[in-house]
């Protein structure tokens, strides 16, 4: 795989209560590019993260309908990746 192409890949990580929840089981989340496959996002989070990937889901967030002064319109869709990884490693998210 192309190096440039894995470092775009993750574009950030998503910190929310349900996330911190998850991080005690290993999980993490990443919103990711959407053209990303999860043997791309597997590799990107172990070679910028140091760390072993056990398992990665993503599903795609659909975007909100919004209306602003009468007109409507659609915030983006966006990926979202979970990311398990080994037992004993962890993802400082702060950090990321």
């Amino acid at each position: 795989m192309n190096q440039e192409k894995l470092l775009k890949t993750l574009l950030m990580p998503i910190v929310s209560e349900k996330i911190t929840m998850l991080s005690a089981h290993n999980q993490y989340a990443f919103k990711v590019r959407m053209d990303s496959s999860k043997r791309e996002i597997k590799a990107a989070v172990e070679i910028l993260l140091s760390v072993n990937v056990e398992n990665v889901t993503t599903l795609i967030v659909k975007g909100k309908k919004k209306i602003f002064k009468g007109r409507s319109g659609s915030r983006p869709n966006w990926k979202k990746a979970m990311v398990k990884v080994s037992a004993g490693q962890i993802i400082d998210v702060s950090s990321t």
